[in-house]
Formats: structure tokens, sequence, C-alpha cells
């Protein structure tokens, strides 16, 4: 902005003016955050008539899949048109085969999705660290991590995904070269027009307690800053997304979203592609927490850093708020 063709300012100039009650500042707000921006994470596991409350996450609930019907009915009530379905297995082994199986907790999940709803844009996570004994995104050696042959089965585990009516897939393990091995396995399969959604800039961040304690997916041994983001590194973030969108993913995401503003505005100022930001576990539960104890008004807060993350250039907002923000929009 040129400030030198302004007039100086007060008093001639008084910002104040277009505050001065709602609908004025409804009518300048120069951010609008809609239902449409808005997906809602959906946790799945095995048995029947399970409606499980999950501690870490007050408002949240593991479901089976015959108790879906209800919480979609809701969703679709509210307007929100989009999922993202994480699968709990009963099982679990080294390589983390529950999560391509064919009938595997996910892929029951996404048909029975897209027969209860189908305008609903089922978007699944791609990931082995629900379904791995070790708890681990990828196959390991001893305590290393391994990236190359962790490839074919996260790509295997997209294809199932998108055979079983997944509209999106989401790989979020954080290997190198994983868009591109989950793009080609779907084009040579027939699913070239199923668009990905790259985890492409996902830190090793304090924020997902919870969701590990909703997902069991805590890692047995050591932690996973090998191959998620380190936090102090902004120009690398750009890296991974360039390197997922020249492997094929359609849209990219920030994880997580508060600490990382600063990034989602980066990614959309560099790339202008679709960008979405998670509003991680953690976010999610230190509001509810201060909410509950009275030093906050839960609510606003909400709100405050819904709008956020929507001005920082987020097309895209994953949160576990969604239900609750829907009703106030």
């Amino acid at each position: 902005m040129n400030h030198k063709r302004l007039n100086p300012g007060y008093p001639a100039v008084r910002l104040r003016r277009l505050r001065g009650s709602k609908s004025l500042r409804d009518l300048f707000a120069e951010t609008s955050l809609s239902v449409n921006d808005l997906v809602y994470p959906l946790f799945v596991t095995e048995g029947e008539n399970v409606r499980d409350e999950i501690t870490s996450m007050p408002g949240q609930f593991r479901y089976s899949v015959d108790r879906l019907e209800e919480e979609l009915e809701e969703l679709e009530a509210l307007g929100i048109n989009a999922v993202l379905v994480f699968g709990i297995p009963d099982s679990k082994d080294d390589a983390g085969s529950e999560a391509y199986r064919t009938d595997g907790i996910a892929q029951r999940a996404l048909r029975r999705i897209k027969d209860l709803r189908p305008k609903i844009v089922a978007i699944s996570d791609v990931c082995l660290c629900e379904y791995t004994s070790h708890g681990h995104c990828g196959l390991v050696s001893g305590e290393e991590i391994l990236n190359d042959q962790s490839l074919d089965l996260i790509a295997k585990t997209a294809l199932s995904h998108a055979q079983n009516g997944a509209d999106i897939v989401a790989p979020s393990d954080m290997m190198d070269g994983r868009v591109g091995a989950v793009r080609r396995v779907l084009d040579d399969n027939g699913f070239e027009k199923t668009p990905i959604i790259s985890y492409a800039a996902k830190f090793a961040s304090s924020f997902y307690g919870p969701f590990r304690d909703a997902a069991g997916s805590a890692p047995r041994f050591g932690d996973r800053r090998s191959y998620q983001m380190d936090y102090r590194n902004a120009y690398e973030s750009l890296r991974e997304i360039e390197l997922d969108l020249l492997e094929g993913a359609d849209a990219v995401m920030v994880k997580p979203a508060l600490a990382y503003l600063d990034l989602v505005r980066r990614a959309k100022e560099a790339f202008d592609v679709p960008v979405a930001a998670y509003n991680v576990s953690g976010e999610y539960s230190m509001i509810k927490a201060a909410d509950r104890m009275g030093w906050i008004d839960g609510e606003a807060a909400m709100i405050e850093t819904l709008t956020s993350i929507k001005r920082s250039g987020a097309d895209i907002i994953i949160t576990y708020f969604a239900k609750e923000a829907a009703k106030l929009l």
C-alpha cells in the first residue's frame, strides 16, 4: 500500500467509524468463516453399538460402523459436507496389514459413509501408525523407520481406500516420495480422478497427545522426529510442499495450525493452491479445558481461533470444533 498518497490521519481519519456497530463490523469484515470451510474428523472403531467418548477430547467420540448413521445425519443437518476418516483396528502387526485389508475398519467405514450420505466428501487418512504394533508411520528395522520400503504399503492403503469409496486420500506419514507412489498406484488402477490432499508440512509437535490417546497410535519406542518436520524450520516446509505438488498432490496441508499460521500464509502465497490447516487435538483440548475451568469463554475462543486460521490463508480447516462452530455460523 502506498501510504504517501493518504491523508496524515486523525482527526480526519477515524478507523473506529467502521467499528461502531455489529452491522458495520460485519459489513467491513475482511475474513468470512463458513461452514463450507470445515472438515470434521471421524474416529471409527471395531465393535457394535459403540459411541465411546474420548476422555482427553471432551465432546469427541469413537464410533462403530453401525453408529455412523446418526452422526452423519447430524453433520448433514449442520451443513458440514466433509469428514476425515480415521480407522481404529482391534489387531495390529509390524506391517500394519489392517490398514490395507479390503474389509478393514477404515474400508468398511468409507463404504458405510458413501452408502448413507453419498454427497458427504469422505477424506481418508492414509497412514500406518494406527495399524502397526510399534506405532510408527512406516516399516521399521530395529529402531530405524524405513522410508522406501514403506512406500508400497502406503500406496496400497490409499488404493484400498479409493476402492472402498474415499473421495479424497490424504497421506499423512511424511515419508519422502509417498505422494508420487500414491499418485502412480491410483492412476494405474483407474483412480486418476481421485484427488490427493497431502499432509505436506506435518511437524513433530507436542499438540498431538489427545489424538494419540483417541487412536491408540503413540509410538512404542523413540519418536517421529526423523520423519515429521522440525518445528524450527520454515523454509524446509516450503520445500516439502513444493515436492509434494511436483509429485501430484492436488492440495496441501499444514499441521498443526495455530503454532504454524505463518506457514499457512507462506504456503498460500508461494504456491496459490488449495491449502488445508489441521486444528489438531491439543489445540482443541486446551480450549475445552480452559473453558471448563472458567478461565476463558470457550465459544468465543473457538470462533476466534478458526477465524485466525482462515485469515492466515487456509481454504480448508480440519477441526474437532466443526459441529459446534457450524451451529453458530
